[in-house]
């Protein structure tokens, strides 16, 4: 069982080192923006590491949007910061499930199935997709595990994988305790956690993450989630090295990793 956090882009092995961190996630660009990944210098260095990486995509991304201005551009930039993920050797690209702005769904699905078929046709994924639940919007793809399953029905025969927030999943209104068996019954993996406590209440749909033990979320809940899915699991929580550390240090002294 890996454990570590979501670090600083500038130079995510010394934030792990800092972190006593097994696994590191970072952005490859800015994640508000629709800007390609730039060359890193360090790609040899984290491809040698035995630190396991993880990207995550820009917030931006949406290939679920009914708008052809966020879609189309959306699926061009899977495409290129999957390349760019796999050239420094991730494990996977987290992306966020997207939503469907003032439309129907089932278009968002169907938009989804289609972002793959777009990377088919344009070569192929290099690595696994990661898609991730959210925990806010009324017609967000993945945020209620009923629309999930709906979601998976579109993509799930391209090998897609999950990875379950579990401040995502709280604030989004789903029960922590048994999650795991059925996040699993939808799509058959959890690739990876991201252990998060919830600033905000059960169901209240706010996308705010707080250190263990000082949300809403009672830790124990986040380490059996751990511990059932047999995933790596990052922490993003506030704090800085001293923060996160302490995360770190509480998921493995109660998980026994």
């Amino acid at each position: 069982m890996r454990i570590g956090a979501h670090v600083d882009s500038a130079d995510p092995l010394a934030e792990a080192a800092a972190r006593g961190a097994e696994v590191v996630q970072f952005f490859l660009a800015d994640p508000q923006s629709y800007k390609n990944p730039v060359p890193r210098e360090d790609v040899e260095r984290l491809r040698a590491s035995e630190v396991d990486v993880f990207i995550h995509a820009p917030y931006r991304l949406n290939v679920a949007s009914p708008n052809n201005r966020i879609r189309i551009p959306s699926r061009k930039l899977l495409m290129t910061h999957a390349r760019a993920a796999a050239e420094v050797g991730a494990k996977g690209l987290i992306v966020h499930g997207g939503h469907v702005e003032g439309g129907d769904l089932a278009a968002g699905f169907a938009n989804w199935r289609k972002a793959f078929e777009y990377a088919e046709n344009d070569g192929g994924l290099p690595l696994p997709i990661l898609i991730e639940n959210t925990a806010g919007g009324d017609n967000a793809c993945a945020r209620r595990f009923d629309n999930l399953a709906r979601l998976w029905d579109a993509v799930g025969e391209f090998g897609a994988g999950f990875c379950l927030d579990t401040c995502h999943a709280f604030a989004g209104g789903e029960d922590l305790v048994g999650i795991v068996d059925r996040v699993k019954a939808i799509t058959g993996r959890i690739d990876l956690i991201h252990a998060n406590d919830s600033k905000g209440g059960f169901d209240s749909g706010q996308d705010r993450h707080d250190n263990l033990g000082n949300g809403k979320i009672d830790p124990e809940l986040v380490v059996a989630a751990i511990r059932a899915s047999g995933a790596p699991a990052i922490v993003e929580t506030p704090g800085g090295v001293k923060g996160q550390s302490a995360d770190i240090a509480l998921l493995r002294e109660r998980s026994g990793a």
